[in-house]
C-alpha cells in the first residue's frame, strides 16, 4: 500500500523546492505514494495542523494513519537511507 505525500497544490519541480525534494527522493527510492495535494494557505491545511500540530508541508501519512513531519532535507535523507517506515511510535519519547 503506498503512503501518500501531502504537498503543496503547485507541482514545482525545482531541486530546492522542499515538496520536491521528498518527492523526488520517493522515486528515487522506488517507494510507492499518492500525491495529496493541500492548499497553498497554510491557514486551510485543516488535515495537516489537525495531525501534525503544524501547518508546513510536506508531511506523509502512512497507510496506518500515522504520520510523519520532520525538515525536507531530513525527510529525503530519512527516505534515501532506508528508514522511512522506522518511525517510533507518536508516544515514544
Amino acid at each position: 500500500m503506498a503512503v501518500k505525500l501531502h504537498r503543496d497544490r503547485v507541482p514545482l519541480r525545482i531541486d530546492g523546492h522542499p515538496c520536491w525534494r521528498v518527492e523526488k527522493a520517493l522515486i528515487d527510492a522506488g517507494i510507492p505514494y499518492e500525491v495529496v495535494s493541500e492548499p497553498v494557505r497554510r491557514s486551510r491545511r485543516a488535515r495537516v495542523i489537525e495531525a501534525t500540530g503544524q501547518q508546513l508541508l510536506p508531511a506523509i501519512e502512512f497507510p496506518d494513519g500515522r504520520w510523519l513531519f520532520e525538515g525536507s532535507a531530513e525527510l529525503a535523507a530519512r527516505i534515501r537511507s532506508g528508514q522511512l517506515f522506522e518511525v517510533p511510535p507518536p508516544d515514544a519519547a
